[in-house]
């Protein structure tokens, strides 16, 4: 029908342009320079054999992909309400860009919130408030071996690369980083002279690529390492086992991104994909993930080192835990991301199906320790849309000490959410290596609102732990947060994830979900 259509249309606008050429010259002229590029494009359509809509509505059916390419704006801008934005509502965009700017963050006539939707969380206020000081918004990381221990702020940069930001993000988030007092995590890219820069703390994370510190094979330099890990920003050492978006895949920085300039600081080809392997080649087993973390921490001169992981299989992090008991050997720290984590690059079926939500990996992270007596002296750092006070203080209701945000720091930075990340033409140019697009981030500009965005979320954590009634962030219990799990019924945290008391998977006295776990748990293999 519409191929019939276009015939004719093409027909009778040729004709009535030939019988207008005498009367008006310029006018048939200007109308064949508009109907001769359509009709040629009406053709290929016709005759191409990749695209159904096309060969059946040549001209016409480019309207669905100019209307798809506008679809995300179209929904963005007039369509979702405060509250039905994903990943991140407008609401919560917006307290960011408020925090950031210094803005009047307040809301008027109550909230916009369906408090009686299953799901919904809140913390149980106290009749006797408290006021806590600024010493309670930070945290000691450093076990019994760690001879530099770390005061870290409660909130800190989470893991993004240079790679996959540009050279002008990263050097504004480690210029707020510097400014205010808190640390920025390097993400697997390496350690880049954007990050070293302004000065500001580094939490250097070592992927299964070794980035910064890798054999012309890809295996982890020793020598390398040694070199740079005295520098005095690096403050902590973090081993990327998993991320929460793609766990079990490894990172991927897009061809497209991969210049020059990164492919020298990775030490990769330029303009191919890198995609880091999924494990690593320095260890296999949770008894030789130990003996490398405290291989590292000899090599740092004694600074903190852990491992970050999406929680999977809990027979493999139980492993790791039989490890600790059997050499003892511990980690300084935890990072735990949630499956709801973001990232520039990931294939559907890892984003959407694979790993455990932060929330429930968690509590499941923190029983564990405490059930087998390993708790302390381990500090656990939540990763996975952290964005206010509320979500600091629930993530450490559930068991984290602190906290790292990754999202909210871009929102700081001005990304509008557009999920143009995996295609180097982000708009606000965050995601992108193209200079072009990365000049409208002004790292002077941008690194205050960094530093602004993350002291006023700090202060509302604060305000919000000390509206419970206790006295330090010691006091915060499961008890003090609250889901909604039906219409009638609420339950606090502790009796929705079920929490252990010291030492009980070890006498026995565990649920049954923990006791077959740890049964089947072996240091010697994942």
């Amino acid at each position: 029908m519409w191929r019939k259509v276009f015939w004719i249309v093409s027909l009778i606008m040729f004709a009535l342009a030939a019988a207008m050429y005498d009367a008006n010259p310029i006018a048939t002229h200007a109308m064949l320079y508009v109907l001769t590029p359509l009709f040629i494009v009406g053709l290929y359509d016709m005759f191409q054999k990749n695209n159904n809509v096309l060969r059946n509505y040549p001209v016409v059916g480019h309207m669905r992909f100019i209307l798809i390419g506008l679809r995300p704006e179209i929904q963005q801008y007039f369509i979702e309400t405060n509250q039905d934005g994903m990943p991140f509502s407008d609401e919560l965009r917006h307290l960011v860009y408020a925090r950031a700017e210094g803005y009047d963050e307040t809301l008027p006539f109550g909230t916009q919130r369906d408090t009686y939707q299953e799901g919904f969380a809140f913390a149980m206020h106290s009749m006797s408030p408290t006021k806590l000081g600024d010493e309670h918004a930070r945290v000691t990381v450093g076990g019994e071996a760690c001879t530099q221990p770390y005061d870290a702020s409660r909130l800190n940069i989470s893991a993004m690369s240079f790679g996959a930001l540009s050279a002008n993000a990263i050097r504004s988030l480690n210029m707020g980083a510097k400014i205010g007092g808190f640390a920025h995590n390097t993400g697997e890219g390496g350690l880049s002279p954007y990050h070293q820069g302004p000065g500001g703390d580094l939490f250097w994370q070592l992927g299964t690529g070794y980035f910064g510190c890798r054999t012309p094979e890809g295996n982890f330099d020793e020598a390398q390492f040694k070199a740079k890990v005295v520098l005095p920003q690096v403050r902590m050492i973090e081993i990327k086992l998993s991320q929460g978006a793609k766990p079990a895949h490894g990172g991927l920085l897009p061809g497209a991104k991969v210049d020059k300039e990164i492919a020298t600081i990775r030490g990769i080809p330029e303009g191919k994909d890198c995609l880091s392997p999924p494990t690593h080649s320095a260890f296999s087993t949770p008894r030789e993930l130990l003996h490398f973390v405290q291989h590292l921490r000899e090599l740092s001169g004694g600074k903190p080192v852990g491992f970050k992981l999406c929680l999977g299989c809990p027979t493999n992090f139980m492993g790791i835990c039989k490890a600790m008991i059997e050499t003892g050997i511990k980690p300084d720290f935890i990072t735990v991301d949630g499956a709801e984590g973001g990232t520039g690059a990931a294939p559907l079926e890892f984003t959407d199906f694979l790993g455990v939500p932060l929330n429930e990996a968690l509590a499941f992270i923190h029983n564990t320790l405490v059930g087998l007596n390993l708790r302390e002296n381990i500090r656990i750092i939540s990763s996975g849309k952290v964005v206010s006070g509320f979500d600091m203080l629930s993530k450490m209701a559930l068991g984290a000490d602190m906290c790292n945000s990754a999202r909210a720091m871009m929102f700081a930075l001005g990304c509008i959410q557009s999920r143009r990340c995996n295609t180097n033409m982000c708009p606000t140019g965050i995601a992108t290596q193209d200079p072009s697009r990365s000049y409208a981030v002004v790292p002077e500009s941008k690194g205050q609102k960094v530093a602004n965005f993350h002291q006023r979320t700090v202060e509302s954590f604060l305000e919000v732990l000390g509206a419970t009634g206790v006295h330090s962030v010691d006091e915060l219990t499961p008890d003090h947060v609250f889901r909604r799990t039906s219409l009638t019924e609420i339950l606090p945290f502790r009796l929705i994830y079920q929490f252990l008391e010291p030492g009980d998977i070890l006498a026995g006295k565990a649920t049954l979900r923990y006791s077959i776990y740890w049964e089947k748990a072996s240091a010697d293999k994942f």
